[in-house]
């Protein structure tokens, strides 16, 4: 193998981005799935750091897979799949996008929630279906608009900060739920995610991706948020129990959804898709040209930094007490 570092892949980056790695970084093969099995067998002994995302994932059988692995950069926010107690055992290092994309993504938000509110997909799909004979008032339902409705922001980091800044031009009354009550907002604060489905109109989940956040959007709080409220999720498929909601839109629990992330990600399921009061996009929030470039420079300089010795520029939470201690890591 090459005497540059030594990096894998675990996620369908774009030429330029792949192009990047490859200035300095020698790239050995890629994985469609996080199965040690996909590790290409001559790579195995030579990796010496995963370039992946949160939605996919690194397990304990992976990183043992690969002997000289000692870092694992999320391309993006999230790193929810990834195990971080057996990186921690293994002294692998792992960073993430940190705040990198969070314009791009509240951007997003804005989209989808005015698409849930305002039947957008729904009015598209009447037209081009030749449906579109009549004037019909109230087509598809009393349609509240935004103005002067609550929106609730479940987690008020850098991409819900983002998003509060993006949608107060629309005239409406912010309130957020948080680990931690901010001293830097004047939203009003609710202390649990039930509190905030009941007083907002539209739950936007902007949530840090960990396994405390699991199915934190479940039959209950739908049921709070009500029959005019719409939720959009933006931050990881998991936070939100699709059954539950499936079963909330099927039966006007709520009156609309909007999904940027799944559970699983391509989405494979069935019971999403019959659903016209849901708008489902591909994971792409962060997916525009100013997002992927700030995501591949932080890789590069994460990259960098970790292969000369130094500590890493976007280390994960849980682990920044490991970064500042980057002795004995490179193999």
């Amino acid at each position: 193998m090459s005497q540059r570092p030594v990096i894998l892949t675990g996620f369908h980056f774009t030429k330029t981005t792949l192009a990047a790695f490859s200035e300095k970084y020698e790239i050995a093969g890629h994985m469609d799935h996080p199965d040690p099995a996909l590790v290409p067998p001559a790579a195995q002994p030579h990796v010496q750091a995963l370039v992946t995302t949160g939605s996919v994932g690194a397990s304990d059988a992976l990183m043992a897979s690969m002997p000289r692995l000692s870092l694992i950069c999320c391309y993006g926010t999230g790193y929810e799949r990834i195990d971080l107690e057996a990186a921690r055992r293994r002294n692998i290092m792992v960073t993430h996008g940190a705040d990198a994309n969070a314009p791009d993504v509240a951007e997003m938000a804005v989209a989808i929630l005015l698409a849930s509110t305002r039947r957008i997909v729904r009015a598209d799909k009447m037209i081009r279906r030749g449906d579109w004979t009549k004037r019909i008032p109230n087509r598809f339902g009393v349609i509240a608009g935004l103005t002067g409705g609550k929106v609730g922001i479940l987690g008020l980091g850098a991409i819900g900060l983002e998003f509060a800044k993006r949608i107060k031009g629309f005239d409406v009354e912010i309130g957020y739920c948080n680990r931690t009550k901010r001293s830097d907002v004047d939203y009003p604060y609710f202390p649990n995610v039930m509190s905030l489905a009941h007083w907002c109109d539209y739950l936007i989940v902007c949530l840090r991706s960990d396994a405390s956040n699991r199915h934190i959007i479940n039959a209950e709080v739908l049921k709070a948020l009500g029959p005019r409220g719409h939720l959009v999720n933006i931050s990881r498929g998991w936070a939100v129990d699709e059954a539950a909601l499936a079963e909330a839109l099927r039966h006007n629990v709520i009156e609309g959804a909007a999904l940027d992330v799944f559970d699983e990600e391509p989405y494979e399921g069935e019971e999403l898709l019959p659903l016209d009061n849901l708008v489902m996009t591909p994971h792409f929030g962060g997916g525009t040209e100013h997002a992927q470039r700030r995501m591949t420079a932080l890789v590069r300089r994460n990259l960098d930094a970790h292969f000369a010795g130094q500590p890493v520029i976007s280390p994960l939470p849980e682990l920044r007490d490991m970064a500042a201690k980057p002795e004995g890591r490179l193999r």
